[in-house]
């Protein structure tokens, strides 16, 4: 038994059955339920295959049963390929059998109607109650390589072989499943496993990349999902998969659940659930793919070569103009090209006289006049740089048999002085001739973009894995506060108040129901001041001219009072007025923003960005799943552009970074608290200064019903 059939996992079942019985087989291989038994039989599977079909006494050469009870002794696996009325009784036979790995390949349940999902949840309930585990509906099936097994009625196996590998595909898109390995198959990339989750009524994706994270014949898992019911278990998978040195390569396919968008907040509109999305598969270690070219490209690199110790790169080419081609890529792609030391290109004009550049590094078409002296400039720079990273471009080379193959047999004994670095050939090539590449641990892209946009992304995936999130949030944290909520949102008097709880800095305000008051407040705040209306009902006063700044006498705060009410007294729809706000006016700062965004999928998301009334404009911001800690704090500031106008910009003065940290690491903890009501939280402005910061205005509001 291998150590992948002892994997104790509970999907182990459905990937390393000793046997399996087909519910609906049928003798005709073209049909749905033929077309599993004939890949098995195809493929070689060792196991047991069990046909149930009530009118044969065979079926494609293998003895057909009658029912489940029939068959002698146990059954590892069913797969359920009958009409959808009759799946029910299907499964109860599945039960009697004590079968708990069952795969209902069968359509007709909630993708179809109202009472098709009826049918789905009478399945989960009835699969539930007897402990049995259910994949689909409506999947397309499993394929598991190395053992054989192909139970799926995919009719991409029909025109191709999937040889045995270290890449698995795991998607909830039978289509788009069948579209990606037919396309890895025709690459001749090797395939581990294969599975089309359906309809997700019991097993998921993210639940298949958990399975696959511990399966040792599973290099790297591609992933493609519509939609996610649970993301921190979503979470957990990635991170166990990057634990495990498995890198994972993820599309969304189509709108995940996003259920209710906040739009009362900036935070809240300018969120959405694809840069959520993006922001969890960076945090947890994995790489979102936009095609399914990239997918396969990242597969192919991280199969064959090892991830890179640096992100620094040679170039060697026979073409100046490719080299300044991938120079650029490099930059685009956030791979570094810096010049060989002078003593290195020294000793490489001895090897290649007329040798051009210093990292891109020209031979010129002239190379071949020079016996050896392609292999020896490439051994001198591997060895002469701490490089981890080299791009050979060779033109038309890989076509021409009799000048490669020297060349492969040198480029393989550079490959084994080097085993840590990554060596990666560019040029057309035949099928035959890249299989013998990677048998050397080589690796070959016929276009230069794809190859620096494939190996920019195990740089990435090296980097994501050293700065991993640092787990799910804690719900006994200690200090807790526990939320309280009677109305849908707080004034700003109220929302600076429960976030000043927790630590953020709030200037010395005084809420003011008259004039006299404001007069006072701001004979005790010291001018100027600040004038604000205050309400639960209006979220942006900025809008309607609801703040006054500069306020320098109690004359013109008396005015202002006055103007403010007159100003919120003409609004369309009457907001209830809980006073004036009479703030000192703080001068000078970088304006920002701070968030919290409740992403129905993965939770509370604090976000930071450029603040004032530019936030939309410029949507210069990024988020962090909460909990942060104080490392994932100053990444998610050092992530945003105007982060420059912080760190004393073009001779600008530094600005208290270490105070914007700790306030963000406060409204980490707010959101832990009370992301159970919560829908949104915008501090803006939040001025960062040369020492200190200030939140100026925040709106706090929360959902409907708390």
């Amino acid at each position: 038994m291998t150590s992948a059939t002892m994997n104790s996992h509970s999907l182990n079942q459905f990937f390393n059955p000793r046997s399996v019985a087909i519910i609906g087989a049928s003798s005709d291989p073209a049909k749905l339920g033929g077309r599993p038994i004939r890949f098995l039989l195809e493929a070689g599977y060792e196991g047991d295959i069990y046909p149930i079909n009530r009118r044969a006494e065979t079926v494609q050469g293998l003895k057909a049963y009658a029912c489940l009870a029939d068959i002698p002794g146990d059954v590892d696996q069913a797969l359920i390929i009958v009409p959808a009325s009759a799946a029910l009784d299907a499964l109860q036979d599945c039960i009697a059998k004590n079968i708990k790995a069952v795969q209902v390949l069968s359509s007709g349940f909630s993708e179809e109607s109202a009472h098709g999902l009826v049918r789905q949840n009478q399945l989960v309930d009835l699969a539930k109650r007897h402990g049995v585990r259910l994949l689909g509906p409506n999947c397309l099936g499993i394929v598991s390589v190395r053992n054989r097994y192909f139970a799926t009625f995919s009719t991409a196996l029909e025109a191709l072989t999937p040889s045995p590998g270290g890449i698995s595909f795991a998607t909830q898109s039978g289509a788009f499943g069948s579209c990606a390995y037919a396309q890895a198959i025709q690459r001749g990339l090797g395939i581990a496993r294969i599975v089309a989750t359906g309809n997700e009524a019991d097993i998921d994706v993210t639940e298949c990349i958990d399975f696959l994270a511990s399966d040792t014949q599973t290099k790297v898992i591609c992933a493609a999902i519509e939609g996610c019911r649970d993301g921190n278990r979503l979470r957990a998978a990635l991170l166990k998969a990057a634990a495990a040195g498995k890198p994972v390569v993820l599309m969304k396919v189509g709108s995940s659940v996003t259920g209710q968008q906040a739009v009362a907040t900036h935070t809240g509109a300018i969120a959405g659930n694809d840069r959520i999305f993006d922001v969890v598969c960076q945090e947890c270690g994995a790489w979102r793919a936009y095609s399914i070219e990239e997918m396969l490209d990242i597969a192919y690199v991280c199969t064959q070569l090892p991830l890179p110790a640096n992100d620094c790169a040679s170039i060697i080419t026979v073409s100046g103009g490719i080299g300044v081609l991938m120079a650029d890529d490099a930059e685009r792609y956030g791979v570094k090209v810096p010049a060989v030391s002078e003593h290195l290109q020294q000793q490489a004009r001895k090897v290649v006289p007329f040798l051009v550049g210093v990292n891109p590094l020209d031979t010129t078409a002239q190379i071949g006049a020079i016996k050896q002296g392609l292999p020896d400039l490439i051994d001198l720079v591997i060895g002469g740089t701490e490089f981890a990273i080299h791009f050979i471009y060779l033109a038309q080379i890989p076509c021409d048999p009799g000048r490669f193959l020297p060349l492969l047999e040198q480029l393989a004994a550079i490959r084994t002085n080097y085993p840590e670095r990554l060596i990666v050939l560019v040029g057309p090539s035949e099928e035959s001739l890249r299989k013998q590449l990677e048998q050397q641990g080589l690796v070959i892209f016929a276009d230069p973009g794809r190859a620096m946009r494939a190996v920019a992304a195990l740089c990435e995936l090296k980097r994501r894995w050293l700065t991993l999130h640092p787990g799910l949030p804690d719900p006994v944290r200690p200090g807790r506060h526990r939320p309280d909520v009677g109305k849908p949102a707080l004034n700003e008097w109220q929302a600076k108040r429960l976030l000043a709880q927790y630590g953020l800095p709030v200037p010395i305000e005084a809420l003011c129901e008259s004039a006299a008051e404001a007069v006072a407040a701001s004979r005790d705040i010291g001018y100027p001041v600040v004038a604000k209306i205050v309400s639960s009902n209006i979220q942006h006063k900025t809008e309607f001219g609801g703040v006054l700044l500069n306020l320098q006498n109690a004359g013109q705060v008396q005015e202002a009072f006055e103007q403010l009410l007159e100003a919120a007294g003409q609004l369309s729809d009457k907001p209830s007025i809980e006073g004036v706000l009479i703030a000192p006016m703080i001068k000078g700062g970088i304006e920002t923003i701070l968030g919290i965004h409740i992403d129905p999928t993965f939770g509370p998301m604090v976000m930071f960005g450029l603040g004032g009334v530019a936030v939309e404009l410029y949507d210069d911001v990024a988020f962090a799943s909460v909990p942060l800690s104080k490392a994932r704090a100053g990444q998610l500031v050092r992530s945003v552009r105007a982060c420059r106008l912080l760190t004393g910009w073009r001779g600008q003065k530094m600005h208290d970074i270490q105070a914007l940290e700790s306030a963000l690491l406060s409204l980490s903890d707010f959101a832990q608290d009370w992301a159970p009501v919560l829908e949104g939280v915008d501090i803006n402005p939040f001025v960062v200064m040369e020492s200190g910061t200030a939140c100026l205005d925040a709106v706090i509001s929360f959902r409907k019903g708390t």
